[in-house]
């Protein structure tokens, strides 16, 4: 017989882009890095930095607020490349801050509402109330789908 008082979690990261708290799951998350020389690819998209050489392996690198169509600012100390996995697609996410590693219930995310600050819905999964938190939880393959970084992850192979 099944407990019932057993609640899902689901692992994530957080990080910040301006003063919102976002998470993805860490089954996507690859690592976190300091940002590094980032080779311009050009003819792409503004959001597109460009690409970083991991141990390796050449990473296409986007900057989440320009992706999120926020303005651009410096990058500084804790400035972060959180390196993610999406459908054999490993992409480089520009974010101001790497914060948490968080377990979150599954029953404190709630769907999302049509607009979080700036954020399109349509790349937004849900949002969590965490403590005294909100953490908009990404559809990283939402996020990720544009032709420009599918043709970054082309070009390499």
């Amino acid at each position: 017989m099944m407990e019932k008082d057993v609640m899902k979690q689901v692992k994530v990261i957080v990080f910040q882009i301006g003063n919102e708290e976002y998470a993805v799951p860490v089954d996507q998350v690859g690592s976190i890095e300091r940002l590094e020389s980032i080779t311009r690819v050009p003819r792409t998209e503004r959001f597109v930095k460009g690409i970083i050489n991991l141990r390796g392996i050449v990473i296409p690198v986007i900057d989440l607020r320009l992706r999120f169509g926020m303005e651009e600012t410096s990058y500084t100390e804790t400035t972060r490349i959180i390196i993610i996995h999406v459908d054999q697609v490993e992409v480089g996410l520009i974010v101001d801050v790497a914060n948490d590693v968080l377990d979150i219930q599954e029953d404190m995310i709630e769907s999302a509402p049509e607009v979080v600050g700036t954020i399109h819905v349509d790349y937004i999964l849900g949002v969590a109330k965490y403590d005294k938190r909100l953490l908009i939880l990404l559809d990283l393959q939402k996020v990720l789908a544009t032709e420009e970084i599918e043709q970054l992850q082309g070009a390499e192979g």
